[in-house]
């Protein structure tokens, strides 16, 4: 997965509460396995017109200046639903790689750091004021520090955010499960050539 370590973007204002896993991505695109392609269907529902497919110029992300954003403002539970990990890779497919809430769903909080999303939480209230400044549409850059832990508005105003230290580390260095695994790679080879030795039959090929 990719680092994360600062970013600069727009931050695209969705002011909902209980933003489930299937408005994130729908069930009928939850055929694939693979993590890309999934963010042209990134709340799908909301974003085109049921009967023609057409986008809903309503839609913060088909508005011309949320097109590119990176980071979404978002209201209470966001995540919450089914446990599909295409919902973090249809954010990510289409370029989202924070977003700030006042609470996630606890799978998919889990399963943001695991694919490189960064979710902070924040208290509602500055929530609700970052919200307001998302709304300023392409003027509304904010910078995630993730080093520092901090937030920088688009009056410049920094915030501070908190981030459990092991999930930090993780996003740093680009560690996800399997990477995680690999650092111990020396250990693993050093116990198949012992297991090997004594129970070699566990290693024969199948003729």
């Amino acid at each position: 997965m990719q680092k994360f370590t600062t970013l600069t973007g727009i931050a695209a204002p969705l002011n909902l509460i209980n933003i489930d896993t299937d408005m994130i991505i729908p069930k009928q695109f939850l055929k694939t396995i693979e993590r890309t392609g999934l963010g042209k269907h990134l709340f799908s529902e909301m974003r085109y017109d049921a009967d023609t497919g057409v986008e809903n110029d309503d839609f913060v992300l088909n508005k011309d200046a949320y097109r590119g954003s990176e980071i979404l403002v978002a209201g209470d539970n966001f995540g919450c639903g089914s446990s599909r990990e295409h919902a973090p890779w249809a954010l990510l497919d289409f370029g989202i790689r924070c977003v700030l809430a006042p609470s996630f769903a606890d799978i998919f909080y889990n399963n943001c750091f695991k694919n490189g999303i960064l979710p902070i939480k924040l208290p509602r209230e500055v929530i609700d004021r970052l919200m307001d400044k998302a709304e300023r549409g392409s003027n509304a850059t904010f910078t995630i520090d993730l080093e520092s832990q901090t937030i920088t508005d688009p009056d410049g105003e920094e915030i501070s955010f908190d981030v459990e230290e092991f999930r930090k580390h993780c996003l740093l260095n680009a560690l996800d499960d399997i990477g995680l695994t690999l650092q111990k790679d020396s250990k693993i080879d050093s116990f198949e050539d012992s297991q090997n030795a004594g129970q070699p039959w566990l290693y024969k090929k199948a003729v």
